[in-house]
């Protein structure tokens, strides 16, 4: 269905595109997104909202088509908005390209952004949830370290966090990686040509093991899957899942456009082919309706 939006937001639609495309203004910048509103989420008085962030060089409508959140929402009743970076990426710190170089605040955009669904479609300000790969995963990490609206949970996928974060806020984490990633490693260090000297994974996940207050890992093994979980304080968990021999991808997802690809090589970024071990949308989508954000910020 194409949702027509209000206020803030200009709607149109393309043949056989599901959602709609809106626009919105934050300081000096008309920033756009793509919007997809299943029929269940339309009819109900308030519906959970998943905000899903493209990678570096990439757009919010190759997200939509490569990642089946539709899908997902169609099936679990929940709205997904795809929001278009500031020339293909954001500023989730130290990468990538124009948002980092000019200093976007891509921060007060998604923030404003989650503010408009709730307010224009019904979007439950304690069931938001982020999730994004690669730059789109560092982006992650920096809003639910300081979005001004409350972030229920994220889901980063080949991504760590890559700004200080002193003061997190509490937030259920599902993070997924390929332990062969070598854009984003694993480990941390030196990844592609603009990813260099990020932290761990593992560093990444303390801080809010830290600040959500979690008990000791409890380690699973499935391969090529391994998944780690810390229940932490008032119903939040942390999650990791490590896929072996896996790349830099979505599992489950498409595989990327051959221009895409291309684009990526000039860059020296490199996009491997999607793991089938894992369905990431789904096991995302089932982390995030167990979890609630338990206050406004």
């Amino acid at each position: 269905m194409c949702a027509a939006l209000i206020a803030l937001v200009a709607p149109s639609c393309a043949p056989g595109q599901e959602s709609s495309r809106g626009s919105l203004t934050v300081g000096r910048l008309t920033r756009t997104f793509h919007l997809y509103v299943p029929p269940a989420a339309a009819a109900a008085a308030s519906v959970p909202l998943v905000l899903v962030l493209h990678g570096a060089y990439g757009d919010g409508l190759g997200a939509e088509r490569a990642y089946h959140w539709d899908r997902a929402a169609q099936r679990d009743g929940f709205l997904v908005a795809y929001p278009d970076g500031f020339k293909r990426a954001w500023n989730g710190g130290t990468c990538c390209g124009a948002p980092r170089r000019d200093n976007v605040d891509d921060v007060a955009f998604l923030s404003r952004l989650i503010q408009t669904l709730v307010q224009v479609h019904h979007a439950d300000p304690r069931r938001v949830y982020v999730t994004g790969i690669s730059n789109g995963a560092f982006m992650a990490y920096r809003l639910a370290c300081e979005a001004t609206v409350p972030i229920a949970a994220i889901g980063p996928v080949a991504g760590t966090l890559v700004v200080p974060c002193p003061h997190p806020q509490p937030t259920s984490i599902l993070a997924i990686h390929g332990l062969a990633d070598h854009t984003v490693p694993f480990a941390g260090g030196n990844g592609s040509a603009e990813v260099r000297n990020v932290p761990s994974v593992a560093a990444s996940l303390h801080t809010w093991i830290a600040a959500d207050h979690c008990g000791g890992a409890v380690e699973s093994r499935a391969p090529p899957l391994t998944t780690r979980s810390w229940t932490c304080a008032q119903g939040r968990a942390i999650r990791l899942i490590t896929v072996d021999d896996a790349g830099h991808q979505w599992p489950g997802g498409e595989p990327p456009p051959a221009l895409a690809q291309a684009l990526a090589g000039l860059l020296r970024l490199h996009i491997d082919t999607p793991s089938s071990a894992l369905d990431a949308t789904a096991t995302l989508a089932a982390f995030f309706t167990q979890h609630t954000a338990s206050a406004a910020r």
